[in-house]
């Protein structure tokens, strides 16, 4: 098994990961340390007891689905193949084959479990009231919005056109969703991206809407559908916008 084990600030560094008590951080950190090479962990309970974590830490970490667990009492930490690539020749397949059977991964590569209904009601958790004070909450695990690759799309703006737009602003980031639940996926923003990118960025009167209000708005489905023309065929005015 490969010893060295790494994280992704793309999970770490969201507001999802940092709300959590630092009690939870911390269990996680230990979660991704201890797995085994497909990001499965048997011993979940006894690494919680070792690095001083409630059982509300393990019960948090299940709720916002940064693990998944199994009727064997295995988990596997959900964006594993984000945080770690392991090579070939020190890769060793994990044991847990049953449970890897009910996984599949979405297009960023984090796991889901097979046959998931996001409507479908299932086992609540409940936290303690010495971590959410005097009225305890509960949370649903099928309820949890699924996490969006704003910072992925951005970044991949900012390279293309030389801009420093931020993931983190709330206009930018309803765009991408408003975009996501009409079907649209990653690599359709990036499609959109290159194909103006191209068009405007050497025009000086069009390179400053290379931007995320522009690029993602409602007229997102007609530039990923545009074919790619030469800069003296590019229109100009209010039919782009």
């Amino acid at each position: 098994m490969a010893q060295r084990r790494m994280l992704s600030k793309k999970i770490t560094d969201t507001d999802t990961f940092l709300d959590m008590p630092l009690s939870t951080q911390a269990l996680y950190f230990h979660l991704n340390m201890h797995a085994d090479d497909d990001g499965f962990v048997s011993n979940v309970r006894t690494i919680n007891r070792m690095v001083g974590g409630s059982e509300d830490d393990l019960k948090i970490l299940i709720a916002k689905q940064f693990i998944f667990t199994f009727d064997s009492g295995v988990v596997v930490i959900r964006d594993w193949k984000i945080h770690n690539y392991i090579r070939k020749d020190t890769y060793n397949s994990t044991i847990y084959g049953n449970e890897k059977s009910q996984l599949s991964e979405d297009e960023n590569g984090s796991y889901t479990l097979r046959g998931r209904i996001v409507d479908e009601p299932s086992p609540q958790v409940r936290l303690g009231k010495d971590r959410l004070g005097k009225d305890s909450k509960t949370y649903s695990p099928a309820k949890a919005e699924p996490r969006l690759p704003y910072q992925e799309i951005v970044e991949y703006l900012n390279e293309k056109a030389g801009t420093s737009y931020r993931s983190t602003t709330k206009k930018t980031q309803a765009l991408i969703k408003a975009r996501f639940n009409e079907k649209f996926n990653l690599d359709d923003f990036r499609r959109v991206i290159d194909n103006k990118v191209a068009e405007w960025k050497n025009d000086t009167a069009m390179n400053k809407f290379l931007r995320p209000e522009t690029l993602f708005g409602t007229k997102f489905e007609g530039y990923l559908n545009q074919e790619k023309t030469n800069k003296g065929n590019t229109p100009t005015g209010k039919e782009w916008f």
